[in-house]
């Protein structure tokens, strides 16, 4: 599994969550994304392990590596885009009800971005300097 799929199952799992109403879902996903930024135990990694196929960092279109050598933060971006997200769907999900328009405008951004492979906030976290 590669991030760009993970992506779009992650978007499509967000929207699921939100036209079925099913909360449990929308706080699993929650979870799940801050404890992956938190650990960076991430899921597309974990799965490519454990079919024992080659994953390589390269093959990323976000990935350059000589932005890697002059990253002014020695964090991973999709590390700090999980923390992001994470934490932008837990505060608009669960405490303003007045945004309930946010958690489907990232839900069809992910989902958007899995499918074309390029992410608005992905790009403007690399740009702060994470590599």
């Amino acid at each position: 599994m590669t991030d760009r799929s993970y992506r779009t199952l992650l978007g499509l799992l967000i929207l699921v969550a939100l036209y079925f109403e099913l909360a449990w879902l929308m706080y699993g996903l929650i979870i799940i994304l801050l404890l992956e930024g938190v650990t960076n135990f991430r899921i597309p990694i974990l799965i490519c392990k454990a079919r024992k196929c080659m994953l390589k960092e390269e093959d990323s279109i976000y990935v350059d590596p000589a932005e890697v050598a002059t990253a002014r933060f020695a964090v991973d971006s999709e590390r700090i885009w999980r923390l992001v997200v994470g934490s932008f769907l837990y505060i608009a999900y669960v405490h303003l009800d007045m945004l309930w328009f946010f958690p489907w405008f990232m839900g069809f951004a992910i989902f958007g971005a899995g499918l074309s492979g390029v992410c608005p906030v992905l790009l403007a976290i690399r740009w702060l300097g994470f590599r």
